[in-house]
Parts: C-alpha cells; sequence; structure tokens
C-alpha cells in the first residue's frame, strides 16, 4: 500500500501484543519505533518525533511508563493509543484513565478487540475497534492499522470500549474452568451469556453505553477469549480446573493473565457500588482458594430463580 499520510508512530511494550500492531503499522508504510524496558533503545530515542504513541504494557507498568513519558517532550498533537486491558488495584483507574490524567491536552485513544496476537502473528483476519471522544483522532489511528488482515471499527464510546476487554478477562477463566470440567456446550452458553449482562451491568455504571457491549469490543471479544486455549485468562481457569493451584499455573503461563488482577479489583468497586456480580464473585473467591472450580460453578447454578430481565428497571 502506497501511504501519503506516513506517521511516526512509537510502540511502548514489546510483548506478543505490542510486537504484532507494530507489523501492522509497519507494514502499512508508517515509520514505526518499539521500545521496550529491557531493550536498547532509550525511551527519548524511541518517542522523537512521535505522532502517534501507543502502550501495549501489561498493566502493573502503566503509571510508571507514563510518568516517564511526561517527563518528556511530547508534543500537544500526538494521539495516545492504549492497548492495555486491566485495572490498576490502588485506584480501580483504566489505562486511559491513566494517560489521560498524565496528559490532559492530548487525545487518547483505546484500541480493544476480539485480538489473541498468535492468530495476528500468523496473519489470520482479525477485527478490532478504536475508540475516543476526540473523533478525527479514533479516525487517524484506524488508518494507520487497518488492512485487509486487521479491519479496524471506530467507535464514540472509550470506556465501554476499554471496559469490554478488561471485564471479559474474568469471564473467561470462568469459560476456562466450565471447559476443564468437561461441563458441556449448554452449561457454557448459559455462564458466557450471563457474563455479557454482568460486564453490562458494570460498564453502565461506569457511565458506559450498553449497546457497545454488543459489539466487537464487548461480544466478540468476550466469545474469542472465552472460547480459545491461547487465551493466558481462559487458561488459568481451565488449570485450576484441573486440580492445580494458582501459584503453579500462573507460574508457568507467558505473559500476564490480566483477569487474576481485574477480578480481585473489581470485586472491590462492586461491593462499594452495589453492583451484583455473582459470576465475578464466585471466580474471586475461587482465585482466593476458598473454593473449589465445582462449588464455584455449583453456587452459580443454585442462584436463586428470577426473571431473565427486569423491564421495568432496565435491566
Amino acid at each position: 500500500m502506497t501511504n501519503d499520510n506516513q506517521q511516526s508512530v512509537a510502540i511502548l511494550g514489546a510483548g506478543a501484543w505490542g510486537t504484532a500492531l507494530a507489523n501492522l503499522a509497519a507494514a502499512n508504510g508508517h515509520r514505526v519505533r518499539v521500545w521496550s524496558r529491557w531493550g536498547e533503545e532509550t525511551l527519548e530515542t524511541v518517542l522523537e518525533d512521535a505522532q502517534i504513541i501507543l502502550s501495549a504494557i501489561s498493566m502493573k507498568g502503566v503509571r510508571d511508563v507514563a510518568a516517564q513519558v511526561k517527563s518528556l517532550p511530547v508534543s500537544p498533537d500526538t494521539i495516545f493509543v492504549t492497548a492495555t486491558k486491566g485495572l490498576e488495584p490502588e485506584t480501580t483507574c483504566t489505562p486511559s484513565q491513566i494517560w489521560q490524567s498524565a496528559f490532559p491536552d492530548n487525545a487518547v485513544v483505546v484500541l480493544s478487540g476480539p485480538n489473541l496476537s498468535k492468530e495476528i502473528e500468523m496473519e489470520l483476519p482479525a477485527a478490532t475497534v478504536v475508540a475516543s471522544n476526540i473523533f478525527a483522532a479514533a479516525q487517524i489511528v484506524q488508518l494507520v492499522f487497518s488492512s485487509n488482515r486487521f479491519r479496524v471499527y471506530t467507535n464514540p464510546d472509550p470506556v465501554g470500549v476499554e471496559l469490554g476487554g478488561t471485564l471479559k478477562n474474568v469471564i473467561a477463566i470462568a469459560a476456562g474452568v466450565c471447559d476443564g470440567l468437561q461441563l458441556g456446550t449448554n452449561a457454557k452458553a448459559g455462564l458466557v451469556t450471563r457474563g455479557l449482562t454482568e460486564m453490562v451491568r458494570i460498564g453502565n455504571f461506569w457511565g458506559a453505553k450498553t449497546e457497545t457491549f454488543y459489539g466487537l469490543s464487548g461480544l466478540g471479544d468476550l466469545l474469542a477469549t472465552c472460547n480459545s486455549p491461547l487465551s493466558r485468562n481462559y487458561q488459568v481457569g481451565y488449570q485450576l480446573a484441573a486440580g492445580k493451584t494458582l501459584q503453579e499455573v500462573l507460574s508457568h503461563l507467558q505473559g500476564t493473565a490480566e483477569g487474576v488482577n481485574t477480578c480481585r479489583v473489581l470485586m472491590e468497586r462492586a461491593r462499594q457500588q452495589n453492583i451484583p456480580v455473582p459470576i465475578t464473585e464466585q471466580v474471586d473467591r475461587l482465585l482466593q482458594g476458598k473454593i473449589t472450580p465445582q462449588q464455584a460453578l455449583d453456587e452459580l447454578m443454585l442462584r436463586d430463580i428470577k426473571p431473565e430481565y427486569h423491564f421495568e428497571d432496565g435491566n
């Protein structure tokens, strides 16, 4: 593809996801530099003249890296893109909230969708969503990463897009348990559907739009993560169901299963705001070793019978 609108793109994080995104932008003819905390290039060198700074680092490093970037000269026209899925334990902030508070005058775009990096690496077709309060910024980012194998949609609800990618990791742990216990397709379909309802409920409390969760960054990402052994969060549930301890599972996992940390933070926030989160609650108890995988599923099946929807209050 000939590129008349070449952008200078800095990718922070050289893991599987950061590398996959770097390759997509480079294939479109953009100038791409990748920074890793273990790499040889300094952050200052990588960020020099960057028009787009994309963060694909794990949740625990976001605030620290944002502070480092803030200490360097960054143009007010630079667009920040966050591709991290998680919640900060101390503040319950999302990654985009951390970047926006560090750079209040810059556009921040959330990139999230059903994107297993190994499949993207293999050049299999995929779709994702870029969302921002500043539509022009989302459009620029859309053009940088779009290709005939990676379809990028824009969305005006960054909170919903970001929460979809974050909350589904908790449901994916439950889905892994379901498959690990060989409970069948009916059980898993029920679990994933009620999981989506739970995601919508939490999202609405945070100001996200319901319809966002029925799109690629919500339902799409949920389906990908709940059905793939490539998903680290699914693997956590699956291996817990096989009788391993959380410590054992995490020590053999390549990369971070953000759902483990997200679950704890989510439970804190749900208790503070009285949000009913039955699936998250059982996953939390399971991760803490308070119940077995079988007990967690039994608890969910034994809940009080009730209507599927309360039409009068929109839940």
